[in-house]
């Protein structure tokens, strides 16, 4: 078993040993046994925090580098017009702290603004489709991977800067 231990930056092409896919879920833990794409048996053995994302990569106690894909899986991708409409699509569901991945797809000419549509997938849930299309959106359930925004806070951790203290009051 290839014991992954840690995340590494982007490598060449030429050094990825074999892929891993995972649905979001599983991409969330730091201690995991998995099969590679090619039937390797791999035990995840990471910091705890960071989601892996689409395409991150891990690296083995002996070396071998493992990319990460995100897994098709039971979606609903919202589409919706760009601007203020997909601000406000954007704006409720966030309120309702579910993951949301975020995209936009050019479409034929002719299409809505500027010929793209927006788009905002989850996971399937029937009060968060209600709400999606209350506001404009055409739903489609289907697979695919679902790579949720990772938040604002989730590469750098929460952190004020030089200078910053906490001899005033403020809400966080």
């Amino acid at each position: 078993m290839l014991e992954l231990t840690q995340r590494v930056g982007p490598v060449d092409t030429s050094e990825i040993h074999d892929h891993l896919t995972l649905p979001f879920e599983l991409r969330m833990r730091g201690r995991l046994r998995a099969k590679t794409d090619t039937g390797y048996d791999v035990g995840l053995f990471l910091d705890r925090g960071p989601v892996l994302r689409e395409g991150a990569f891990l690296q083995a106690e002996t070396g071998e580098i493992i990319r990460i894909r995100a897994a098709d899986e039971p979606v609903v991708t919202a589409h919706i017009e760009p601007g203020l409409a997909m601000a406000r699509l954007c704006y409720h569901l966030g309120n309702r702290h579910v993951s949301l991945a975020i995209g936009s797809d050019d479409k034929a000419k002719g299409g809505p603004v500027d010929g793209k549509t927006a788009w905002v997938r989850f996971p399937p849930d029937h009060v968060l489709e209600e709400l999606a299309e209350h506001l404009g959106a055409t739903l489609e359930h289907h697979r695919a991977p679902f790579d949720p925004e990772p938040g604002a806070y989730a590469q750098t951790g929460h952190s004020h800067g030089k200078g910053h203290h906490h001899d005033h009051p403020h809400a966080h």
